[in-house]
């Protein structure tokens, strides 16, 4: 297992651009996005948010959904408990279902390439998932707890948060060594997902849903 170290990689600032309240103060956990609409888990249901258009324009309950949403480019994947269930976006219709890794105790998730990344809070760590058998196949760890979980266009990401240190958005190498960080200023970050436009979903408390950018440097 490979060990993320905080100072290896580049550091950077990253500035807030926009801020929503969808659904009142409940929490933003699980955080993904289908390319229009901003996908996240809260109070054991999947909401489907429309940022151009500011307003909620589906939810699915799904049982246990907290932290933990992800996208394949067709179905949703979601931590539910004990358990990961691929929903039909369109009606909420649970399709699939295996096992979650450590009985449920995870924190965020993301699909890349028939794989599932899988982040375990306390634990400091990323699993590697295979998403049609549920077997992990490789794991990666890290020196801050670990929240939400993005990989877009093969590159991997995790927010930090809750271990009373500045949160951060941190690009990690295949061997798990840090690349890029970058901190952002906001309480805390409980989902993730970069968009390929290079700026990020982050999901947070008291219902706030957050699109965060690389601050441009002052010339």
């Amino acid at each position: 297992m490979k060990r993320a170290k905080e100072e290896a990689g580049t550091a950077a600032d990253a500035e807030v651009v926009r801020e929503y309240l969808p659904l009142g103060e409940g929490a933003v956990q699980g955080v993904t996005f289908d390319g229009k609409l901003v996908w996240y888990a809260r109070d054991d249901e999947l909401v489907a948010f429309d940022a151009e258009a500011e307003k909620v324009v589906r939810r699915h309950r799904i049982p246990g959904a907290r932290a933990g949403t992800a996208f394949d480019g067709k179905h949703l994947y979601q931590l539910a408990g004990a358990e990961i269930v691929v929903v039909d976006p369109a009606d909420g219709r649970i399709l699939r279902r295996l096992a979650a890794p450590s009985n449920g105790a995870n924190s965020g998730m993301a699909w890349g390439d028939g794989y599932l990344w899988i982040g375990q809070f306390r634990e400091s760590r990323i699993l590697k998932v295979d998403a049609k058998t549920g077997e992990v196949v490789k794991t990666l760890t890290s020196d801050r707890f670990v929240t939400g979980v993005s990989c877009v266009d093969g590159m991997l990401w995790h927010g930090a948060s809750g271990d009373d240190k500045p949160c951060e958005l941190r690009r990690l190498g295949a061997d798990g060594a840090v690349q890029e960080t970058l901190r952002v200023p906001v309480e805390a970050i409980a989902g993730v997902e970069r968009t390929r436009e290079g700026t990020f979903w982050c999901g947070g408390s008291k219902g706030r849903l957050r699109l965060v950018r690389r601050k441009a440097s002052s010339s």
